[in-house]
């Protein structure tokens, strides 16, 4: 009789109180995370940036060389109107670093990690979300940037199409080439988790280092150049005469070596986000 009348009384609050709840898995981390990388609006203004920038730049050297430009035998006109990744990799490198360490500066990472303590699974989620959402802008912009800088160079019959030889890998292999430097960005980003000093440290491999390297002796870049992650990873987005220019890795072996400066940079930081505390 008495345990009938505790478990009548016990059955309203029961069915008040909430179900217990299961562990939370990569998807839920990853819905949480495209909200929050959506309703950031530093994202929008970035990801705008990088499409102009890179569509821009590339209409605008594609423009030039059909008007004032030389075209020797080598004239690369895929890489031509992909000019523009030259500066857009710096654009898209800012949205890697902000991706992490705006949660860092305004304290909500600790917020993230409450809802979700499984480290391994929030860092993959984020990464996850990021590199979904750099590609797919990527893709657009090169493709843009192409068939844009494609029409512009027609007038001078300097253009080429999708169906000549390696030039769809060399746009697919842009938009490979961006991501590849966004998760770069982000790794950077989870290890030193400063905004300033994430964005300073991609700028500097990606774009400065490439330029010191022309201060060394010619026997030395030979052997250095190819190791540069710019240098490396833009072998990906040339066709010209189908072979990786001199002293240089072919396109999908530069492409792994920028590749894996971000897998480096991602392992270090998964590392330290595990170790460290928020």
């Amino acid at each position: 009789m008495s345990v009938t009348t505790t478990e009548a009384a016990a059955g309203p609050l029961a069915a008040a109180l909430p179900a217990p709840a299961g562990r939370a898995g990569l998807l839920g981390a990853m819905r949480s995370e495209f909200t929050k990388i959506r309703s950031v609006r530093s994202t929008y203004w970035t990801l705008i940036a990088l499409v102009v920038v890179t569509i821009g730049i590339g209409a605008l050297a594609s423009w030039g060389v059909a008007h004032h430009g030389q075209h020797g035998p080598d004239f690369d006109a895929t890489r031509q109107s992909l000019a523009g990744l030259l500066l857009g990799q710096l654009v898209i490198a800012v949205l890697g670093a902000l991706t992490v360490t705006s949660e860092y500066s305004t304290g909500m990472v600790r917020t993230s990690l409450t809802a979700m303590p499984r480290r391994g699974v929030v860092f993959a989620a984020k990464a996850l979300v990021f590199a979904l959402v750099a590609f797919v802008t990527s893709l657009v912009t090169c493709f843009g940037s192409f068939f844009l800088g494609q029409a512009l160079m027609s007038s001078a019959h300097i253009n080429t199409s999708l169906g000549q030889p390696h030039v769809l890998r060399a746009v697919i292999g842009g938009a490979l080439f961006l991501t590849a430097c966004g998760m770069l960005a982000f790794g950077l980003g989870m290890i030193l988790r400063h905004t300033a000093g994430a964005i300073t440290a991609a700028v500097g491999l990606l774009f400065v280092l490439a330029i010191l390297v022309n201060f060394l002796p010619q026997s030395w870049q030979n052997d250095i150049n190819k190791w540069i992650p710019l240098n490396a990873g833009e072998q990906v987005w040339r066709t010209s005469a189908a072979a990786p220019a001199e002293h240089m890795f072919s396109a999908w072996t530069g492409f792994g070596v920028l590749a894996g400066y971000a897998v480096i940079a991602m392992i270090a930081g998964l590392i330290l986000f595990r170790r460290r505390d928020a």
